[in-house]
């Protein structure tokens, strides 16, 4: 047996030490995401880039110079930085959040529903009927009834429907264009590989 004793290790702070030395990707990440969950739940209060103009011109303006602030932290890498901006950000929401209750702004009604499109960048409104969309119909909100989606649906590769009923739940994350006949016969010649050798 060996004379020597193998040293007590405290779970709880070997777990305090790790944490302490994770890779500042995953530090980075989990300050970013927390505040991303707060701009959601902003968003789906207020509308989308709507809460910024329900307030004062000076809030407005010292808002947009804590996201300034805070795309400089994110682009030095310093994390320290990051978390100080962070948090600066945080409160920036709060206090407009805030400012528009005590202003007596209407919220975003529950039967509309405000999304960012994921490729094009655009925000578009969901509602249920005709009647909501032209109610709240503006030059720059792109809208969006339940039944028009339907249509969407309806005209969708058969494919998609499939998935979805055999695995119910299953989400949609993109969609792929397909190429045209004309687009498929057309392909930009490579001339750096030249004519493929049929052998």
């Amino acid at each position: 047996m060996s004379k020597y004793r193998k040293p007590y290790v405290n779970p709880q702070a070997l777990h305090t030490a790790q944490q302490a030395m994770a890779p500042d990707h995953y530090k980075k990440r989990s300050l970013t995401e927390g505040l991303d969950h707060l701009a959601r739940e902003m968003e789906i209060k207020w509308g989308v880039d709507r809460l910024p103009l329900l307030v004062s011109d000076q809030m407005r303006a010292a808002f947009y110079r804590q996201k300034d602030l805070l795309d400089e932290a994110l682009q030095s890498g310093d994390l320290t930085l990051i978390d100080i901006q962070v948090g600066g950000m945080k409160r920036a929401w709060q206090a407009l959040d805030q400012e528009a209750t005590r202003s007596q702004q209407p919220v975003l009604s529950a039967d509309i529903w405000e999304v960012r499109l994921p490729v094009s960048g655009r925000v578009v409104a969901i509602v249920k009927t005709s009647a909501e969309a032209h109610a709240i119909a503006r030059p720059d909100l792109e809208t969006w009834t339940v039944t028009e989606i339907a249509q969407l649906i309806d005209g969708m590769d058969e494919s998609v429907a499939k998935i979805k009923q055999l695995f119910p739940g299953a989400e949609v994350t993109a969609i792929t264009k397909k190429e045209t006949p004309s687009q498929q016969q057309y392909k930009p010649f490579d001339w750096s590989k030249g004519d493929d050798v049929p052998f």
